[in-house]
Order: structure tokens, then sequence, then C-alpha cells
């Protein structure tokens, strides 16, 4: 369990030179503008404009790139071409709030089977859950589409929930699902993110299913789909293959933002324990930051970034960023760059100015980083080296 003197609680980070110094136990982690970093030898490329608060993307092998709408619409890109036609055949999703079409990831084995899968919110304002469905897609539009997995509960509002997919290597799929909503909203007579802490519910979850769905046989807790628990509303998920960790970005309420490494089983506290602050009143959410038995977050940011999107890049485009994980920003409209040492912990973190709000950031297959801005005139950006242009005249 790390204590209060690991926890990053930084201010929000413009283009302007920056650096902040925070010594931890564990030693020096440094916050830097990218802007006056050694490693700002990249550029942003805008490939696409004209997306509608776009939410995830994933590429396909033929190099095609899905890419989720919140309204209900999902797109394809063709050389860097924003097709005019949505793909047909997507369920029909509660686009209110938070709520939508939300992420999108392909099996494992998709040059075989075609499976893509999509989660989203289903419902209306007085009951909504979040559900993931599975279906073929045939270049043009999705048939055979089936739900594979909703939440167990109905909730009311339209806020959290979560909704990010992660395929293990095993073939299992993580699915992040959000508390339910922000006080005073309630289910079964109390606070509904309290549901974060009970067994019986999907909600603050981080859900493990078979690709049809079905309960591994593997999973924690005995005839569960819960991998873990105490969670508020994950938005970011990504795989390390080098140390097969897995690592969630969470937003905090205000403030108390949190990036935690994710193990089978493990209580994450919320709302137990929280760095967050209350909306309205600022008061604690919790007297408590930190309880024996529960799991601590790696990093903790105050004011919020808002995370939305994370990746852990693998790639060759930018070796210096090798073994390094990527965070979106919605509120601080920036990429936060995180540097991991050999035991998970963070020793350093870089801000990349982008200017929008930051909803997806992901790796493409040749080893570029890709995000998208979540806006009604949402964009798909690629970061290159700045090297990569001059290569190419």
């Amino acid at each position: 369990m790390l204590n209060s003197l690991n926890r990053i609680f930084s201010p929000l980070v413009s283009s302007v030179l920056l650096t902040i110094i925070i010594s931890s136990c564990q030693g020096t982690n440094v916050l830097t503008s990218a802007n006056n970093s050694q490693t700002n030898q990249w550029q942003k490329v805008t490939v696409i404009e004209g997306l509608e608060h776009p939410w995830s993307m994933v590429w396909l092998p033929n190099g095609e790139i899905l890419i989720t709408e919140r309204p209900g619409r999902l797109r394809v890109v063709r050389e860097d071409k924003l097709d005019p036609k949505a793909i047909a055949g997507v369920p029909e999703v509660f686009a209110v709030g938070q709520g939508g079409l939300l992420d999108v990831a392909i099996h494992p084995q998709f040059a075989q089977n075609r499976w893509i899968y999509l989660t989203y919110a289903h419902g209306d304002q007085e009951a909504n859950r979040t559900r993931v469905a599975r279906a073929v897609y045939d270049g043009t539009s999705l048939r055979d589409v089936r739900v594979i997995f909703e939440v167990s509960q109905a909730k009311t509002g339209s806020q959290h929930f979560g909704s990010r997919l992660l395929w293990l290597p095993d073939g299992t799929l993580l699915v992040a699902i959000g508390d339910g909503g922000n006080p005073p909203l309630q289910l079964a007579g109390d606070l509904i993110r309290k549901q974060a802490q009970n067994l019986q519910s999907h909600l603050g979850k981080i859900i493990r299913i078979n690709d049809d769905g079905s309960l591994p046989k593997d999973n924690p807790f005995a005839d569960s789909k819960i991998w873990s628990y105490g969670h508020r509303n994950i938005q970011g998920i990504s795989f390390d293959p080098m140390t097969q960790r897995v690592w969630a970005t969470e937003h905090g309420a205000k403030g108390g933002d949190e990036l935690n490494l994710i193990e089978k089983g493990k209580n994450y506290g919320w709302p137990v324990v929280s760095a967050s602050q209350e909306y309205g009143t600022n008061t604690p959410v919790s007297r408590e930051e930190s309880r024996p038995g529960l799991i601590d977050p790696k990093t903790i940011w105050t004011p919020a970034i808002a995370p939305s999107g994370l990746v852990f890049y693998t790639g060759n485009r930018f070796p210096n960023w090798q073994g390094n994980l990527f965070a979106g920003g919605l509120v601080s409209r920036h990429i936060r760059r995180l540097e991991v040492d050999k035991s998970g912990e963070i020793i350093n973190q870089e801000a990349i100015p982008i200017g929008q709000r930051v909803r997806d950031v992901r790796q493409s297959p040749d080893g570029f980083l890709y995000l998208l801005t979540d806006e009604g005139n949402g964009q798909l950006i690629r970061l290159e080296p700045a090297s990569h242009s001059n290569s190419r005249s």
C-alpha cells in the first residue's frame, strides 16, 4: 500500500514551460510540459474531422479503423478518409448525458470469425444499464447482433456507464462498469455509488467474461463475473504485455482521479476511501484516503484531468516512449505520458498538450499514437515523430 507521500496532486498543465518536482518515498517524480521535454520530437497530424463525439476506435486487420460516435453511429476510416455512410445494424442506444454508443473491440481471431464487440447504454432515463453486444461485421453492416452481457441492475439518470473493453491473453474479456452516478442518485434506498462495494451488483466493477458472455471457471468470486471492485468510473484500461499487468484510469468526483494497477479479486476502495471531494460542498467523499486491505492508486490527479482512454506503448516509432502509459484527459485537454519502473511505480509524468478534450488514446498496428477528441466536430489525430514528415518529403 502506498502512503500519501507517493500520491501525486498536480495542477492542470498548459503548454507553457513548466516543471514540477514532487518528492516521494520512492524517489523524485517529475511532471514536465511537453514543450520543455527532451522527448519533444513529435507532431500532431489531423487525420479526419467531422466526427460527432467519438468515443473509441479499433483497427481491423486490413488497416481500416472502426470508430464509435456516442449518438449511436459506428463509422469506418479507410486510407485516412471517413466513409460518409455509417455502418448499419448498430443496436439502439440510450444517447443521453454520458450514455450512448461507447467502446468497440474486435475478437482476437477476428480474421476468422469477423466478431466485433460494442458497449453501449441501453434503456431510458428511468431505467438504463450498460450492455455488451457481439456482432458479425461484413464490411458494411452488422448482423447476428447478440447481447452477451448486461449490468444486473437498471438505474436512473445518465451517468457513469464505464464501458471500456480489454482482451486478456487467455481470450477472456474485461468490461469496466461505472458505479451508476453521483449523489443524490439512489438505488435500493441508498446512494447508488455504494453498489461499488456490493459483490451482488455489477455496478462499480470490472467484469470478466468469455467471448460469448459466459462465466470463466477461474474468476475470483464463486459464480460471479466480477474481477475487481470498488471502482467509480473507469474509462481507460490497457494491458502491459511485458509484465502481464492490467492498468486502468478512473474518474474521481471533484479531484481524486486515479491510475490503478488492477489485480484479480481486489477491492479498490470507492467510495469507502477516496481522495475526491463532493461536488457542490467540497467536502471529502470519505474521511479516509487509504485503509489496510484496500488497494491504493499508483497516481492520483487533483485537480482532475478527467482521464479517458489509456494505452501501454510498445511501438517503435517513439523508442524513448516504449513501456510508457498514455492517458487521455478530457478536462486537462492533454495526454499524460507516464513512465513506469519495473516494480510498477510511476517515476515520471509529462503533459502533451492537445487543446481539445481527449476521449481515447490508442497505438496503431504500425506504432503511431492516435487519439480521438470529444467534440461536436471531433477529430482523429495522429502523433508521429517530427522527423516523420521530413522523411516522407
